[in-house]
């Protein structure tokens, strides 16, 4: 099976949407939504705990330049 990406504007989405699900050969729509406000806060304070873990020397962090080397 092949998969695609389609970026599509945003007053047409509903549209589009409605479009792919009665189309039979669609097994399944994934989306990509960006996150919400919420998701975004609760992904930030989860952020600023661990930090304050690693100040506590309760958790090891990773330096810089070990993180880019990941990248």
């Amino acid at each position: 099976m092949k998969q695609i990406t389609i970026s599509v504007p945003e007053k047409k989405y509903p549209f589009f949407m409605e479009l792919i699900k009665n189309l039979g050969f669609i097994k399944e729509v994934g989306l990509d939504d960006e996150p919400t406000k919420e998701q975004i806060m609760k992904d930030i304070k989860e952020s600023v705990h661990e930090v304050n873990l690693i100040k506590k020397g309760k958790l090891k962090g990773i330096s810089a330049k070990a993180l880019l080397h990941e990248l």
